[in-house]
């Protein structure tokens, strides 16, 4: 059975996080490294997978927090393949880090590892406050390109704006992100509500931090002329019209699928969506596709990272996971639908509906960008919220 979890507020963990996140050098600008380094990974020099298996059977049990649904899928196929009681829990990335946080202050740990989509939090709180970390499989280090070693991508996942092919047959009716801030378009962009959602929070720093002259460029092939605005960047003149354009929000995707794509849909609708919503068009008969030819991109890429509780109770279950989930046979129930594994050698499964070119037509996470994003979190949902409200 799936477990559903409360949403924290994302500006009452910010405060939380803030209080506890590492500090800049006197003076740093937003962004910058910390003034302590990220602990790197660690690898175990004498390695030997069937001495782990062992270890981790002595063990018994293995708990595993996850934002998505899929955990319990990976969570059967682990406990098959080594015998294993493993217990997959859907959580909402907020709930997930505030509750790892007060367990290893109450030293009463029951997470023994986690997949984040949350990398700000990840690298600003939970690895330098020692709450959680990263070991890399050795093994499989050659296999993993080395700027996914710390924090360890497990794999990347999407957002993408998804139409109804059935109401629009000739294609998305939106070829423009700026069409999205128009008045036809008022009340008709279906979304997670960004204050309780970190990946798309992320997404609108990154976006400030290196998509404005793509947003800039989009604007001026729309209206053919440049983009005057009085805010910050381009980034933020384009969230605060999205904003202003009254997007209907929703606390799940599962939700802006059915207002898309679902067999009964009458009204022109575009969603912002994960790319697993996707399987509703097999197992529901909807009719959704990506907005591929949307300029300057189609949504964006996030990463997932998996990190082991530093008191794990399990800590042997818990790297076996971590090696389980960095190879296709683990975490090929992750990206059933779409996605990309943080493991070269594990290919793509399948192509989402209209995503035929995952790196073209993506916004993409820079994982250098991570700490910023967490230092801007509150300002950038600050603006949000006085622009839709």
């Amino acid at each position: 059975m799936r477990r559903t979890r409360k949403i924290i507020p994302a500006a009452l963990l910010a405060l939380a996080v803030a209080a506890c996140a590492p500090s800049t050098g006197a003076g740093a600008p937003p962004g910058t490294a910390a003034a302590t380094p990220l602990p790197g990974p660690s690898v175990d020099a004498d390695f030997d997978l069937d001495a782990l298996v062992t270890a981790a059977k002595k063990e018994g049990s293995l708990l595993v927090y996850d934002s998505s649904g899929d955990i319990e899928e990976v969570a059967k196929a682990f406990t098959e393949k080594y015998g294993i009681a493993m217990e997959g829990v859907k959580s909402d990335t907020p709930q997930t880090a505030e509750k790892m946080t007060r367990e290893h202050a109450a030293d009463n740990v029951t997470i023994d590892a986690a997949m984040h989509e949350d990398g700000g939090v990840l690298v600003g709180q939970l690895i330098p406050q020692d709450v959680a970390r990263t070991w890399v499989p050795a093994d499989l280090k050659d296999q993993i390109p080395q700027e996914n070693h710390s924090p360890l991508l497990a794999l990347s996942k999407a957002t993408v704006f998804a139409y109804n092919t059935k109401l629009s047959p000739g294609g998305c009716p939106v070829k423009n992100v700026w069409d999205l801030t128009e008045p036809e378009w008022a009340g008709k962009l279906v979304m997670q509500d960004p204050l309780g959602k970190p990946t798309v929070l992320s997404f609108f720093t990154q976006l400030d931090a290196h998509g404005n002259q793509a947003l800039e460029q989009a604007y001026q092939a729309k209206y053919g002329k440049a983009l005057e605005t009085g805010e910050k960047s381009a980034a933020y003149e384009w969230i605060k019209r999205v904003a202003g354009n009254r997007p209907v929000l929703t606390g799940s995707d599962e939700d802006i699928s059915g207002a898309v794509g679902a067999p009964g849909a009458t009204d022109k609708k575009i969603g912002f969506m994960s790319i697993s919503k996707f399987r509703n068009n097999e197992d529901k008969g909807y009719a959704q596709s990506t907005c591929a030819a949307m300029t300057p991109f189609a949504g964006f890429s996030y990463p997932k990272y998996v990190a082991v509780a530093t008191k794990s109770r399990h800590p042997n279950a818990a790297k076996l996971y971590v090696h389980f989930i960095m190879t296709e046979e683990g975490v090929k129930h992750e990206i059933g639908e779409g996605g990309v594994s943080g493991n070269a050698t594990v290919k793509p499964l399948v192509t989402p509906p209209g995503l035929d070119d995952w790196q073209a037509r993506l916004f993409h996470t820079d994982p250098k960008g991570l700490l910023g994003d967490l230092q801007n979190r509150q300002t950038v949902s600050d603006f949000w919220r006085v622009n839709h409200g």
